[in-house]
């Protein structure tokens, strides 16, 4: 019997094989989701009203997006490549770092039916989210997306060809201060209706700081 990988060890899941890293598992499973092992690509296909948000500004909650993810304790790096086939406003694909439903952050493209689309890092703190964003032209509709935990800090930086990355934000997370662990992982969300199809490249686990 193989052993099973070490919590803290390196994951490069490439999607080539018709299962996933054991460790990885789902918080609200899609109903349409696969492994292409020709493609090379994990294919997600969201429910309909499906988010992750808190309280600021439009007042709502919602804690039901699709995650896909591990656990990780202390430093890593987490980086995917997402194409994002978007059916409707506001859907959104990326990656989502999660120590409770009111402490998370998460990082995407969002579609907008006019003008450039959302390239953007939400922050959830003390159960209120806050947004920033910057417009992304809507011809793009592939991003790498990296994700780096550095203590209780997170810095996001995000890539349109997997080698030139920009810091799209640096973060608090509150709950990470005396945390065994977080969820990091992949994730996707249909504020509206379903679907909307992202294409995942692959998800790479790195524990430790960046070199």
């Amino acid at each position: 019997m193989t052993p099973a990988p070490a919590p803290d060890a390196p994951l490069h899941e490439t999607f080539t094989g018709p299962a996933l890293d054991p460790r990885l598992g789902w918080f609200a499973e899609p109903a349409h989701w696969r492994v292409d092992p020709a493609a090379r690509v994990l294919r997600v296909r969201s429910d309909a009203a499906t988010d992750f948000w808190q309280r600021t500004h439009y007042g709502f909650q919602a804690d039901n997006g699709h995650f896909l993810h591990l656990q990780a304790a202390g430093d890593f790096v987490l980086t995917t490549r997402v194409t994002s086939r978007f059916a409707h406003q506001y859907d959104q694909a990326g990656l989502m770092l999660r120590l409770s439903p009111t402490c998370w952050l998460k990082t995407s493209v969002e579609y907008e039916l006019e003008g450039a689309n959302r390239l953007g890092v939400v922050v959830t703190n003390a159960g209120y989210s806050d947004w920033s964003t910057q417009p992304l032209a809507k011809e793009v509709d592939t991003v790498w997306l990296r994700v780096r935990a550095e203590a209780n800090d997170v810095i996001v930086d995000a890539s349109l060809d997997g080698e030139a990355w920009e810091q799209l934000r640096m973060a608090r997370m509150h709950e990470r201060e005396g945390a065994a662990s977080a969820a990091c992982g992949l994730y996707v969300c249909s504020p509206k209706d379903a679907g909307f199809e992202a294409e995942f490249a692959f998800l790479r686990f790195d524990p430790g700081r960046l070199a």
